[in-house]
C-alpha cells in the first residue's frame, strides 16, 4: 500500500452490484464493457450475499443493483432483502423494462428503498429509437407513475448526447409530468459502448451551453418548486479532470457480474489483473490486493501531476480515460491542461464535429426475446 495512503483509507461506503450484463435495450451509450464475457460466469445468489455480508461488515452503507438489467436476475427480491436486512440502503437502478406494479410492490416489501428508471429522451420516437426497443418509452412512463404511487422516491435519469440534448426543455417538462423528486441530467460517459460511438454522441460546446441555460432558466421559473435537476456535463470541455470516483478505491466498490472486484464499473480494461470475490474475501481486496492499491495516494503519479497543488482535488484523473487515449494507463488525464496529451481531447471534439461511419448498438452475446422479459414480470 502507498505509504501516504495508510492514514486515510476506509472502508467502500457505496457497493454497487453489476448482477448482469444482460440487458433488452440496445442504447450506444451504455458504459458496459463491449466484451460482455460468458453470461454462466454469473455470480450464484449465495456467492452475492456473501459479497453483501462482507461489504456491510467492512463499513459499506449504500448498495446499488445495476447492470445490464438487474430486474433480469430472478433473485433480484432476495438479494434486495438480503442487503436491507445487513443495514445497507438499496437502491435499484434500472430500465423499467420487464417492471410491473406488482413487482414493484415486492421490492418494497422486501426492503428496496429507492427506484431510479432511465430515460432515453423526452417522446417515445426519438426514446424507443436509441434504445432499440420499440414501446419502451409507453413502459418507462406506466412504471414511473407506478413507483411514484408506491411512495418511492421518484428519480430520472436521462442519459444526454448529441442524440436528444435539444430536447432538453421537454426532458424536465416531462419529469415534472411525472412529478419527480430529482432528475439526472448526465451527458454520456465515453466508456465501453459509448466510447465507441463517441464521435456520434458528444455534444458541441454550443450545445451544451444552451442545454445549460435552458435549465438554469428552468430552474428558476420553478422558483424551488418541482422536480430538482442534476445537470452533469462532460469533461472534455473542462480544463481540469473530474476527481474520478472520488479516488482510485477511496469509497466506491463496483463487484461485476462474475465476481471481478473493481475501484469503478469501467477498470476493467486496463492492464491489471483484478481480484476475484469467488476466491478472496471483500476484505483482503479492499485492504491488500495489488490492483486496488496501485493508483491510491499520489506516490504513482507523473509529472505534471506530482508537483501540481490541484492533485487533491482531481487525484490525476481518470485511469480508465488516460489508458483508452493515450495506451498507458499512469499518464495524466488528458482532459487536464497541463497533459502533454491535451491535443487528443482537441482531436476528439474536432472529430465529433463530422462523425464518420454509423452509429453502433449495443448488442448482447445473446438475444433477448420476449419470455426473457415475461420471466421477470413475476
Amino acid at each position: 500500500m502507498n505509504s501516504d495512503n495508510d492514514k486515510k483509507l476506509g472502508p467502500p461506503l457505496w457497493l454497487l452490484a453489476e448482477l448482469t450484463y444482460d440487458c433488452p435495450l440496445h442504447c450506444p451509450y451504455c458504459s458496459n464493457p463491449t466484451d460482455l464475457g460468458d453470461f454462466s460466469d454469473e455470480l450464484t445468489t449465495e456467492q452475492w450475499c456473501k459479497v453483501l455480508t462482507e461489504a456491510r461488515a467492512m463499513g459499506a452503507v449504500q448498495l446499488g443493483f445495476s447492470g445490464g438489467e438487474p430486474l433480469l436476475r430472478k433473485d433480484l427480491d432476495q438479494l434486495v432483502k438480503h442487503g436491507r436486512d445487513l443495514g445497507f440502503y438499496t437502491n435499484l437502478i434500472t430500465s423499467g423494462i420487464g417492471l410491473t406494479e406488482k413487482r414493484i410492490a415486492k421490492l418494497k416489501q422486501a426492503g428496496l428503498d429507492h427506484i431510479q428508471i432511465s430515460f432515453q429522451g423526452a417522446d417515445p420516437e426519438i426514446n424507443d429509437a436509441i434504445a432499440g426497443r420499440g414501446k419502451a418509452f409507453e413502459q418507462k412512463f406506466k412504471m414511473a407513475k407506478s413507483v411514484k404511487a408506491q411512495g418511492y422516491p421518484m428519480v430520472l435519469n436521462f442519459v444526454l448526447s448529441k442524440q436528444n440534448i435539444d430536447q432538453i426543455e421537454a426532458v424536465m417538462e416531462l419529469s415534472c409530468q411525472l412529478k419527480a423528486d430529482y432528475v439526472e441530467l448526465a451527458t454520456a460517459q465515453y466508456y465501453g459502448w459509448a466510447y465507441t460511438n463517441r464521435d456520434h454522441l458528444l455534444p458541441s460546446q454550443e450545445q451544451l451551453v444552451e442545454a445549460e441555460r435552458q435549465v438554469n432558466q428552468f430552474r428558476d421559473r420553478q422558483q424551488g418548486k418541482g422536480p430538482q435537476f442534476i445537470f452533469v456535463t462532460p469533461d472534455y470541455y473542462e480544463t481540469r479532470p473530474k476527481a474520478c470516483m472520488n479516488g482510485w478505491a477511496s469509497t466506491f466498490l463496483t463487484i461485476a457480474p462474475d465476481g471481478s472486484a473493481l475501484p469503478c464499473h469501467s477498470a476493467k480494461m486496463l492492464p491489471l489483473k483484478f481480484p476475484n470475490v469467488k476466491d478472496k474475501s471483500v476484505n483482503d481486496i479492499w485492504l491488500q490486493d495489488f490492483s486496488f492499491n496501485r493508483f491510491r495516494g499520489d506516490s504513482w503519479m507523473p509529472q505534471p501531476c506530482q508537483s501540481c497543488d490541484e492533485k487533491e482535488k482531481d487525484f490525476g484523473g481518470c485511469r480508465c480515460q488516460a489508458f483508452m487515449m493515450t495506451g498507458d494507463m499512469d499518464k495524466t488525464d488528458p482532459v487536464c491542461s497541463k497533459s502533454p496529451d491535451h491535443h487528443l481531447i482537441t482531436k476528439a471534439i474536432a472529430q465529433a464535429l463530422n462523425p464518420q461511419g454509423k452509429i453502433v448498438q449495443r448488442v448482447n452475446q445473446r438475444k433477448i426475446v420476449e419470455a426473457d422479459i415475461a420471466r421477470i414480470k413475476l
